[in-house]
């Protein structure tokens, strides 16, 4: 439940500081499930997510790797969640028209004190594979910031104990 309370409130925060964001996908970008490391969400497709097709537009799904990689890292406790260092998509079938929802489940692949890697899978409303991405992220810098609860959701292990 911390892992999606947290998660939630890095998207607030990125609907309310972002430039991109709140304008891209408004009110109609939800997280649904969040647990450290992973974390699904979904979109209400609209007009201005479409191509001239009337279908999902790429760069949308682009943006939704991206902010997606963001969350990820996020459910393991960053609030500031770095920058991008390589973001990918492979586009394999058509993410959707308007009144379709595109469902995305994002994992935190890696985690460590300078790079995060992420991978996500977008599924359209047939079920059908839309997308798949990857996102990796910078992270140096962002576990200085005064709100990240990364102890609280991402543990250190224990050392092991040496056997006698």
């Amino acid at each position: 439940m911390a892992a999606l309370r947290f998660v939630r409130s890095v998207l607030r925060s990125f609907q309310a500081e972002s430039g991109l964001e709140p304008r891209l996908f408004g009110e109609n970008i939800r997280v649904t499930a969040a647990e450290p490391g992973r974390v699904e969400f979904e979109l209400d497709v609209r007009k201005e997510h479409t191509n001239r097709l009337n279908i999902m537009h790429g760069g949308t799904i682009a943006s939704m790797v991206d902010l997606g990689g963001s969350l990820a890292v996020a459910s393991r406790g960053l609030y500031a969640t770095g920058v991008s260092t390589d973001l990918n998509v492979t586009y394999l079938n058509s993410g959707g028209q308007v009144g379709d929802v595109l469902k995305a489940v994002v994992k935190c692949d890696k985690f460590g004190k300078t790079l995060a890697y992420t991978s996500i899978e977008f599924k359209n409303s047939k079920g059908e594979i839309a997308a798949r991405g990857s996102h990796t992220k910078y992270v140096a810098l962002a576990w200085k910031h005064p709100e990240n609860i990364v102890e609280e959701l991402s543990p250190r292990k224990a050392p092991r104990s040496e056997k006698p």
